[in-house]
């Protein structure tokens, strides 16, 4: 494939430096043509943490405008890395001059208008993808498909959490400018998977918490997706010290256990594995499933998405599942219903 010239749009996104980072990582593949700065056009609530706060690590790059953009000549696609609230207006204004997106997450507090920007997706065939992180993580990839294939049996119960202790006190404070407080921030990265896993739930059960007397940054969330024979646990919590991030899958013939589910510090992430029956290469009884380190979160997922904007590679997901997974995130996070 060729290289992909492309702009990120947006410093101020809690994945915007990791995107970055990624892209001028990659320079065969890709030529980050600019850096729009969003704050003459977006002041919706952002966490930057210390590191962030300067800006360093985008010191010397070509910054541009956003009319300097629209006006680019072969520009292939754009990241969009604003604040959480602006991410679906300022997508909608390159969907509208067919320019393929990949948009950050969480998609906004407003369902419909994120629909808008699925449904001119998808009329135009653009190439649009979300930046859930779990995506292309080879674990979770081999847990939704011991799923998907009847390995684990009947699946009664899924928990999964996505704990953090980063941040501090801003970190809090930011979480009070959401009505979902820390599930409307990452609850997506795991329902995103669950979806694809289980399918549009029954129905969900949204609890919203802090996680100690006063405290009013709904720090402590957890909601329940309910199907006709599972329950699907989501935590989050953003006071946890530990900071382990889990998945649990019990079904029938067997279980499966994933923490943590993300490491790129040299060490592959293991999958837990225990067989009540033979299924293909798997044991009955108890196994080990392990995968090679990772060095980069993005790498992968990226990629895909040139490969996609190039022809070379049709979108594993629907702008249906797209849509499934913010409406079960809007709900997880207490602002829409699903179910009585």
């Amino acid at each position: 494939m060729r290289k992909l010239k492309v702009v990120q749009i947006g410093i101020r996104h809690e994945h915007a430096n990791g995107k970055f980072t990624t892209i001028k990582s990659l320079p065969d593949d890709f030529e980050l043509a600019g850096l729009v700065d969003e704050k003459e056009f977006a002041d919706s609530p952002t966490y930057l943490s210390p590191q962030n706060a300067t800006f360093e690590l985008y010191r010397g790059e070509n910054f541009i405008t956003l009319d300097d953009v629209f006006a680019m000549r072969g520009l292939d696609a754009a990241l969009i890395e604003v604040p959480n609230l602006d991410l679906v207006p300022v997508a909608m204004r390159f969907a509208e001059r067919g320019i393929p997106i990949h948009v950050d997450k969480p998609c906004g507090e407003d369902l419909g208008a994120y629909k808008q920007l699925l449904d001119l997706a998808e009329s135009q065939k653009l190439p649009f993808q979300m930046g859930y992180v779990f995506r292309n993580n080879p674990a979770i990839r081999f847990a939704v498909e011991a799923v998907k294939s009847g390995m684990l049996g009947s699946v009664f119960m899924v928990e999964t959490n996505m704990n953090h202790a980063y941040g501090g006190e801003t970190y809090q404070q930011y979480l009070t400018t959401f009505k979902g407080g820390v599930m409307f921030n990452l609850g997506c990265h795991l329902i995103d998977f669950l979806v694809e896993m289980l399918g549009r739930p029954e129905k969900v059960v949204s609890l919203l918490k802090g996680c100690e007397p006063g405290d009013p940054s709904l720090s402590n969330t957890l909601a329940v997706l309910e199907y006709p024979h599972t329950h699907a646990v989501v935590a989050v919590a953003s006071r946890d010290r530990m900071q382990k991030r889990r998945l649990r899958i019990e079904g029938t013939n067997g279980t499966l256990e994933l923490c943590p589910m993300e490491n790129f510090k040299g060490k592959g992430l293991e999958i837990a594995l225990k067989l009540k029956e033979n299924f293909g290469r798997y044991r009955k009884g108890e196994q080990t499933v392990g995968f090679p380190p990772e060095s980069d979160r993005y790498a992968a997922q990226l990629l895909e998405f040139s490969a996609m904007v190039q022809g070379e590679k049709s979108d594993r997901y629907t702008r249906s599942h797209d849509y499934t997974v913010h409406e079960v995130t809007l709900a997880a996070a207490g602002y829409v219903a699903i179910g009585k």
